[in-house]
């Protein structure tokens, strides 16, 4: 199992994005891949972005949501103001029933959730994004290709 804590406006987390996506794609049956949510207080508009995304979730679009924050990330991170109506609009473009999205976002469970992760990330020791787990080793990155060499060091096990 993969584990990566992201915070959807870090940029290496939207650097190596790409690389989890291909992962994703190869391991796809073999391997379990997990996001949890670990926004981090710097960054003004992580907690929003991840209230968006696990809101989307709840209406079974997690991955068009997911994708969608990374593949924006350029317009919108590193601002200084909220962001939560461009992130609304993004749930709009993937047709998600609006006042479903709007009472989840509101629902302190949604916030409550992220928290969740964030918390279980402190537990593990995670102090910055991204911070990737492979069958519960955490990885130390000096370059992409470590995180697919611990998967095939887990999978030949």
């Amino acid at each position: 199992m993969v584990v990566e804590f992201l915070d959807f406006e870090c940029e290496v987390c939207g650097a190596v994005y790409p690389v989890m996506e291909e992962l994703r794609g190869e391991y796809d049956g073999e391997v379990t891949f997990a996001v949890r949510y670990f926004p981090l207080p710097g960054h003004f508009n992580s907690g929003n972005a991840a209230v968006a995304v696990e809101t989307a979730a709840q209406q079974g679009a997690f991955e068009a949501m997911y994708q969608r924050m990374f593949e924006t990330q350029s317009e919108w991170g590193e601002g200084r103001e909220s962001e939560a109506d461009r992130f609304r609009g993004y749930a709009q473009e993937l047709g998600l029933d609006m006042a479903v999205y709007d009472a989840g976002v509101a629902d302190p469970a949604t916030l409550a959730r992220v928290e969740q992760d964030f918390q279980a990330g402190v537990a593990l020791g995670v102090d910055r994004t991204p911070t990737i787990f492979v069958d519960g080793e955490r990885l130390e990155l000096s370059q992409e290709s470590d995180i697919e060499t611990a998967i095939q060091a887990a999978l030949a096990e």
